[in-house]
Parts: C-alpha cells; structure tokens; sequence
C-alpha cells in the first residue's frame, strides 16, 4: 500500500518497507504529522516507488520479508537513491546487520517493539544528515563545475603545499591526470627556479593571510615564454587559522603580448614623428648639398679627378637621400606609390645592383614562380626592401653561404598567417644559410633602430622599413629562424588583378623645361632656395626669390606676372600651403607647386602638386612642367 501525504510544512519524505500491514500503520501514524510518509509491503515494489520518487530522505525497512532480506532491498535501493537507512528488526541477528551495515550502509538500527521517542530522534538525524549530504554534493558540484568550465588553473594545497583538489587543467599543466597529483606537492613538480617560486609563494600568502597577486614569466618546452598572473588566497578555518591554500594561474600570454605590440605601436608612432622631423631637416640640407654638386659638375672644367671626387660627393648624397626616404616611409611620412607591379620583373632588374652591393663571397640563388601574380606595391620601396633583406642576409653569413631569393603565389586562409586577413598574396621570400637568429632577439628585429650589428654597420631600419611597407600593402611580414640554421623572411604583398604595360614600368626623365614662364620661388632656407632658382634660370625661367609667406604674398600682390608659384610646405609663419591658398584668392589661375622635405598628406587639399626634397633637376623640370600644364583656368576665361 502506498500512502502519501503531502504537505508544505513536511520536514522530508520517508519510505516505509515492511510486509506487516500493522507495522506499516504504526509507523505511519508516528511520523505523518512532520513527514510525508511512502509505505509498501512489497520491496519489489519500494523499489519502484524509489525510482519515481528521487526526494525521499530516509528508508525505514524491515529486514526479515518473504521476497527479500532488508540488507538485500537496501543495497539495491542504494542504486536508485541516496536516502539513508534505518534498519528494523524483531531478531537480533547480528549478522543481518552487519550485513546491512556493508551493502546497504544503514545509518542506525532499532529492534522490534521499538522506541517512539528513539526511532523519531534516529530519523530526525537521519533527515538532516540527507539535507546536508545532499547540499554538500551540489557545492562540491558547483565546484567542479566551475574548475573545469573555467579557463584558469585552480587548485587547493594544504599548509605542507599538497594538492588536496584541483582542476584539469592544472593537472594537465604538469602532465599529469588529477588523480596522479592529489597528494603530492607541485614543487616537486615542476623545474627547480620554478619550485622555489611556487614555495616562496605559498608561504608569503601564508604569513600575510590575505590574497597575494604576482605576473610570473615561465619558459614553455619550445622555448616560448607564457605569462601567468597567479593569485595565491590563503583560507582560514573558523578560528582565523590558515588551513590551506587556494591558486588561481590565469595566463595572460596574449594580453601581455598585446600590451607589448600597444608600447611598440606607441614607440614607433614616438620615433615615427622624430624620424619625420629629422628627415625634413636631412631633406633640407640634401637638397643643397646635391643641388649645389650637380651644378658645379655642369660648371666644372673637363677634369676626369676632379668629375670623379663630385660623382663620389653626388653618390654619399645621394645614400644619405636613400635613407631619409626609409625614415619617411617608418614614419609614414612619405607617400607609398602603389601600383600594379610585376615582382619578377623588379628583382630580375635588380640583378647588377645585387652583385654590387653583396659581393662575391656568397652564392646568390633565385628560384622565382612562373605565372607569378601582380602585387599592388610601390615598386621603389619594395625595391629597397628586397635589398636591405638580402644586405641582412649577408651579414648573418660567413664566406660560401647561399642566399636564395625566391617568389610564390600564395592563398592564406583565416588565422594562417598572424596579422593577415583571408586572401591571395604575393610571396617574396628571402632565405640564407647563416647563424640564425636567438628566440630573444627574434621578437624584437622588427623595433625600430634595432640592430645586432657592430656600431655604423647597421641602422635598424631594414626590417622595420620592410614590414611598414608590407603593412601599407596590405601584407604582412613574418620571420622563421633557427639558430645555426638560418633565417627565412617573407614578405607578403596583395595580390593584384590589374594589367601591366610595358611602357608603364619606367617613368621618363624630363628634361625638356617647355614653356618658358615667370616663377615665384618662397622658400626660408637660402641654401634650398639658391639651388632651386638656380636649376630654373638654367631652364630659361625668370625666377623671383622671396624667403618667407608673407614676402612672397606682397610679390604676388604687385606682380600680376607671376605664372607659377613655388613654395617650400613647412615655413615658420605662414606655410607653402597658406600662401597658396591665399594667392589662388588673388589670382585664381595661378599655378602651384609645394615643396617639401616633410609633409603630412591629409592636410594638402587636392589639386596642390607636391614635390619631395631632395630632386634632381630632372625631377623639378617635369613637375614645373605639369604644374604649367594643369593650371586653375582663369575665372573669365
């Protein structure tokens, strides 16, 4: 017979088993007034009721009964509930309850007749040890739950640093399956540098008895360095004492990584704006030292020594130019030139330069794709990019080593490559046979200004210009060496579908001035601005000289012939780019042309031709020429 009787004020569920109806009523009535109370005469059937029935606190059964023994229904019982047992019996079988005791772990036994008093203080006891048993289950599930959902290493030491409970991947941190550490201390553990950290660690968090927060660096088996930040909390029992000690190791790998590319970001934004100002002040002194040589080779007389001492001048310049360039481009001062360029082309052009500049002591290889793709670059700088990589390489190697220079197609999927979006790339890659380069020096060849070399053979410039040039591509740069093997680099270049002409790949050298026109030349630097006149009186202009804004707008004021207007874009007072705008208000038809050793193009306007420092006369003759050309048309024309 089942009987239940529900209430909201019951203080738990009790399954009665017994195979004498008197037993069951006398039971029943005992306990219905604080209980819900199940009763079957059947354990067959009890056994039923315990699978539907998964509250039930206490089974009180009989242990002798026709279909089973009560130790025999109570270890089955254990499969379908975790209610505890209490045990009846009219014999004192001694063996029956041991029996129970075993395979039914019965929490009390009473004899036949029993005690009211005592059977209802054995459930009471029973009830609340059910309670708590059970809350005690859901926080220890609770707690595995969150060790093992959570990203973190957590683990529990006693006071001697044992592992009294920790998560999986703690224990796979070590090597080791949960089981295979509890019980033994992680110093022993692990290497011995990091021993004697994790006990100085345990026992501050001790002797402080509060929470204890360190950044750890650890050396991975690759060689790789983690970064952990590792909260030791010591936990106290009742009376304040230390019993034992909880860890949380979360690994910050990545954010310190970010913050390490965000104080590079910021260095190199910091050296950028340096590298710009110190290249527009280069810029300036080039211009005359260049501009004044090669006049003075157009004026020297027919001496074969003295031809050769100007083109040794013109040449160290001219080095000095190529740097300030590879600084403007760091910086991002200077304006790539993208266009559609044949890779293969360009390094196959680059072959006398290689020789020249390499030497014979190493073997130079090519090994260059057919069908290669076009790649969407500035085919000046990536020309010096390839140089100064093969320069690196070169250096890294003894005499015989074998440089290969090398190109591919190549489609890069999600997370391939690291910084790259999904896409199609055009690949040159750099390769040598030399000393490789050490995992700590690998992450920081691409600062700015680094360099392993000995002092004044190296800028530190090659691989960051390298990398800033494949970044404004669109591309990306990435670095594989290993330390007596050799260096791989390879720079990744968007891949265009754009067509290349033949007759596109090489600019023209104007020389030709063509018409003949009055100019207005403002400059604040006389050394720039005597060069400058002087390269257009010899291209037959009438040049007029002023050498600040304000001078050259009052020129402009009282000489309605000035056709062309020239000015250096950075002067104290009023800008190149000031004056222009102010005189275009006077003379709307006037033509302009900047000059400029620095310029930051978001702040030029469209339709103000720039022109960088330092030129050649070739150069100025084809941008005065175009500046001509392409004239604002007069208002009332």
């Amino acid at each position: 017979m089942i009987a239940p009787h529900e209430t909201s004020s019951k203080l738990g569920t009790i399954l009665v088993v017994d195979d004498e109806p008197d037993i069951l009523v006398a039971i029943e009535d005992l306990f219905e007034s604080d209980y819900r109370v199940l009763t079957s005469s059947s354990p067959t059937k009890a056994l039923d009721i315990l699978r539907g029935e998964p509250d039930i606190s206490v089974i009180i059964s009989d242990q002798r009964m026709p279909e089973m023994q009560g130790d025999e229904f109570l270890a089955k019982a254990r499969i379908h509930s975790d209610a505890e047992a209490i045990l009846l019996t009219g014999y004192a079988d001694l063996k029956a309850v041991i029996g129970a005791v075993n395979r039914g772990r019965i929490m009390a036994y009473a004899p036949k007749p029993w005690d009211p008093a005592a059977l209802s203080g054995m459930v009471a006891s029973a009830t609340e040890r059910h309670r708590l048993t059970r809350e005690l289950n859901t926080e220890r599930a609770l707690l595995r739950g969150l060790m093992e959902s959570i990203g973190d290493q957590i683990s529990f030491k006693d006071l001697e640093g044992r592992f009294i409970r920790l998560n999986s991947i703690k224990a796979a941190s070590l090597q080791l399956s949960v089981e295979e550490c509890l019980g033994r201390k992680e110093r022993d553990l692990v290497p011995p540098e990091q021993a004697a950290a994790v006990l100085e660690a345990e026992r501050r968090a001790i002797a402080v008895k509060g929470p204890v927060e360190v950044i750890e660096e650890r050396h991975a088996g690759d060689g790789n360095s983690q970064w952990f930040f590792v909260t030791q909390i010591p936990i106290p029992d009742h009376s304040g004492h230390v019993t034992s000690i909880a860890t949380i190791e979360r690994d910050i790998t990545e954010r310190k990584m970010m913050e390490t590319r965000l104080r590079q970001a910021d260095k190199m934004q910091a050296l950028g704006t340096l590298a710009g100002g110190v290249a527009h002040d280069f810029n300036n002194l080039l211009m005359a030292v260049l501009g004044s040589l090669d006049l003075a080779s157009r004026r020297a007389p027919d001496d074969p020594r003295l031809n050769r001492l100007l083109k040794n001048a013109i040449y160290a310049a001219e080095r000095g130019a190529s740097l300030t360039q590879r600084l403007l481009s760091f910086s991002r001062q200077r304006d790539l030139r993208l266009q559609t360029v044949d890779v293969n082309r360009v390094i196959a052009d680059m072959n006398d330069l290689l020789l020249r500049t390499l030497g014979g002591v190493i073997r130079i290889e090519k090994d260059l794709a057919e069908n290669l793709w076009l790649a969407m670059v500035d085919p000046d700088q990536l020309e010096l990019a390839v140089l100064n990589l093969c320069i690196n390489a070169r250096d890294a190697m003894s005499e015989n080593g074998v440089l290969t220079l090398s190109t591919r197609n190549q489609v890069v999927v999600a997370n391939q490559v690291p910084d790259l979006d999904p896409g199609e790339y055009v690949v040159v890659s750099v390769a040598d046979t030399g000393s490789g380069i050490p995992p700590d020096i690998l992450n920081r060849v691409l600062e700015p200004f680094f360099t392993t070399k000995e002092v004044g053979k190296g800028t530190g410039l090659g691989l960051p210009m390298a990398y800033g040039l494949a970044r404004q591509s669109g591309g990306t740069v990435t670095i594989d060496s290993t330390v007596g093997a050799g260096t791989v680099v390879e720079l990744y270049l968007s891949r265009t579908a754009a067509f290349v002409s033949d007759a596109g790949q090489e600019e023209a050298v104007v020389t030709s001035p063509g018409q003949r026109v009055r100019i207005l030349l403002v400059d604040d630097d006389p050394d720039v601005r005597a060069v400058t006149a002087a390269y257009l009186s010899d291209m037959g202009h009438r040049v007029v000289e002023a050498s600040d804004g304000a001078a050259g707008l009052d020129i402009l004021r009282a000489d309605d012939q000035i056709d062309l207007l020239i000015a250096d874009f950075a002067m104290p007072g009023m800008t190149g780019l000031d004056l222009a705008l102010q005189a275009r208000e006077h003379n709307p038809s006037l033509g302009v042309l900047l000059v400029t050793g620095y310029a930051d193009p978001e702040r030029v306007p469209e339709g103000y031709p720039m022109l960088h420092k330092p030129f050649n006369r070739g150069e100025l003759a084809a941008r005065v020429r175009d500046a001509i050309e392409n004239q604002n048309p007069s208002p009332d024309a």
